[in-house]
């Protein structure tokens, strides 16, 4: 195609954007004619998606443009030229930036490694996330941020050492009087639900089957998605089987598609939850086999894209390793599951939720516990909980969640 350059760029350009995302870019078509080619199609991905985005992934767009449009050209000039200094091929400045513009992503993160350019693009866009970020206020969240990972369902007993690497950052509770824990949780998450409702502000993902939860929080549950996953694995398999295709272009291609194409909605707010689940499934490596890299990587992806006030997250057994041929072809109708393979996944992951959490605004206020289902341990994180200590105090769920809320 001929290359055009963002200072040619006209309401007309964006034709093929959805209505609110192309509303977005007409209102600050100036701007983006003086953007730097390296940098628009950053934003650009961001905004052909503004429809089917997390309120606050709208927000931080709309600042984001505002912030830009506010600066005169010679600021503007001494922000962003950094991104002017870049040599790019032929190949990729004809690349259709406009409508693709992941893949002109994808290809440009390829070339700046292979040029090695990709250090300098790093300390530019450091410099350029530093001056916005503290361009923006600082206002402080509602209630505090709570996270709760249940790890362990099915095990019967373990001699595996749990929360090595979270104990140190809060307190060990090795004395827990389970009781009916996952029911003390549910309802405690309802309770933050119903008392502070904000859309997509609260959530619970669970790697088998969803509990009853409040209609208020917003629900993801492996077991729900097992039709979408098939379908998706179908595709895969074709893919790969027709021999056309490695995996640069079957990435390429599982990104090109659409909600309904694996039997997700796409229009309206169910749209939004549907977006999202089809790239929990296309984004991320192992989301369409194992339950516990679904619930890892779809907390991750929660945390870093809607940043819930509150995360509910239980992990439930994955099935075992097999051949990857035999797991994409999904043809066993009775997977085998591996609970205490499951469980170490589960641990690792509840301390990469939390890492992911202080990643947050609020971290110093927030707070986090993780649970052995049906077991007597569990640990807390909290600004009111001593570090790195072991409680010989017999406890229950209710009480420690009312110790951290």
């Amino acid at each position: 195609m001929t290359a055009i350059s963002p200072s040619q760029l006209k309401a007309a350009s964006f034709a093929a954007y959805p209505p609110k995302g192309r509303a977005l870019l007409e209102q600050h078509l100036d701007l983006l004619r003086q953007l730097p080619l390296i940098l628009l199609p950053l934003l650009l991905r961001e905004a052909i998606t503004y429809d089917w985005r997390f309120p606050i992934e709208r927000m931080e767009l709309e600042e984001q443009l505002t912030y830009l449009s506010s600066l005169s050209k010679d600021r503007l000039d001494a922000l962003l030229g950094a991104f002017n200094n870049f040599t790019l091929t032929p190949e990729l400045t004809q690349n259709d930036w406009i409508n693709t513009p992941s893949v002109f992503i994808e290809q440009l993160t390829a070339q700046l490694w292979a040029t090695q350019q990709m250090d300098s693009f790093y300390s530019a866009a450091d410099q350029y996330a530093k001056a916005w970020q503290a361009s923006r206020p600082q206002t402080p969240d509602a209630i505090p941020r709570l996270s709760i990972v249940v790890i362990g369902k099915g095990v019967a007993s373990t001699d595996y050492p749990l929360f090595r690497k979270l104990r140190p950052h809060g307190v060990y509770f090795p004395h827990i009087a389970a009781g009916d824990g996952l029911s003390a949780i549910l309802d405690s998450v309802n309770a933050r639900a119903t008392a502070h409702p904000m859309p997509y502000g609260h959530w619970y993902i669970d790697g088998g089957k969803a509990e009853a939860i409040a209609r208020s929080v917003t629900t993801l549950s492996y077991g729900a998605l097992d039709p979408a996953r098939k379908a998706l694995l179908g595709r895969m398999q074709s893919i790969i089987q027709s021999g056309s295709a490695g995996p640069e272009l079957l990435r390429t291609q599982l990104a090109q598609l659409r909600p309904g194409d694996i039997g997700l909605p796409s229009e309206g707010d169910a749209g939004v939850l549907g977006h999202f689940q089809m790239n929990l499934l296309t984004e991320g490596s192992g989301t369409q086999i194992f339950a516990t890299t679904f619930a890892q990587w779809a907390a991750r992806e929660t945390l870093r894209r809607a940043q819930p006030t509150t995360l509910l997250v239980r992990f439930a057994p994955r099935q075992r390793q097999q051949p990857m041929n035999e797991l994409l072809s999904n043809t066993n109708t009775v997977a085998e599951l591996d609970p205490q393979g499951s469980l170490i996944d589960a641990d690792m992951a509840a301390y990469y939720t939390w890492l992911n959490q202080q990643r947050l605004s609020g971290s110093a206020d927030a707070r986090f516990l993780t649970w052995f289902e049906g077991h007597d341990q569990a640990l807390a994180i909290g600004p009111s909980l001593p570090r790195g200590t072991v409680s010989s105090q017999p406890a229950t769920l209710q009480q420690i969640l009312s110790w951290i809320a």
